[in-house]
């Protein structure tokens, strides 16, 4: 209860006050509770949606940095070589999944900030490693610029497609530990033996090409890649 004081007769007399007060005060409590339960409920609010919004930030690039493209070309006998393609420009990397006429799939991977190229050949439990040379780097460019323009599928014609034959010699003594190689390389030859190569003229008569790999890029250039084993 509010006191007030009043003069009568040259003295001060306490009187209860009428005006109201005692009962207004009560009351003016219940918009300060309201206004902080509102400021809450709106800070709640934004800490949630900037939450969403940072998580999708987070995944865009990821969706946006890779890009799956397909390559298709008549091999030397006619018959359509199926061939994709995934490139990831935000971390250099163009991973090619290469299917053959019996319908088996090999992966080759371009690490272009680390200049290797490793082959996975289909039911092998072996990955084999080259280092990139002037000529890689230019077909792997050729697709990353065409990706750049959205374009999915390429449709190459046999007549106005360049074949070549690379042949690559296998380095048996070599063998290389899988946990010093780069992450996307780890994960690609998992549980496998890593072996390095290195490009020669040919095999030889004496040997045997043990198997090969066509690649097809954009640029109307199809690369066979042969492997055969060096003498240790």
């Amino acid at each position: 209860m509010v006191k007030c004081w009043k003069h009568a007769d040259d003295r001060l007399e306490e009187a209860q006050c009428t005006d109201g007060g005692s009962a207004a005060s009560p009351q003016s409590h219940f918009p300060h509770k309201a206004f902080w339960v509102s400021l809450s409920a709106s800070l709640l609010l934004v800490i949630i949606a900037l939450s969403v919004i940072g998580h999708l930030r987070l995944a865009q690039p990821h969706s946006q940095s890779s890009q799956i493209v397909r390559i298709t070309v008549p091999d030397q006998t006619g018959a359509l070589i199926n061939q994709s393609a995934v490139v990831d420009q935000k971390n250099d990397l163009v991973t090619f999944s290469v299917t053959s006429p019996a319908n088996q799939t090999s992966t080759v991977l371009f690490d272009i900030k680390h200049g290797l190229i490793c082959y996975k050949p289909v039911d092998q439990e072996s990955c084999f490693l080259q280092k990139m040379e002037k000529s890689d780097y230019d077909n792997v460019h050729s697709l990353l610029q065409e990706s750049t323009h959205k374009q999915s599928h390429f449709q190459l014609s046999v007549n106005e497609t360049q074949r070549q034959t690379e042949f690559l010699g296998v380095l048996g003594a070599s063998q290389v530990d899988v946990s010093t190689l780069e992450e996307p390389l780890q994960a690609l030859c998992q549980d496998s033996s890593v072996h390095w190569t290195r490009r020669e003229e040919g095999p030889g008569k004496q040997r045997l090409v043990y198997f090969c790999i066509d690649i097809c890029f954009p640029s109307n250039i199809c690369v066979s890649v042969c492997f055969y084993y060096l003498p240790e």
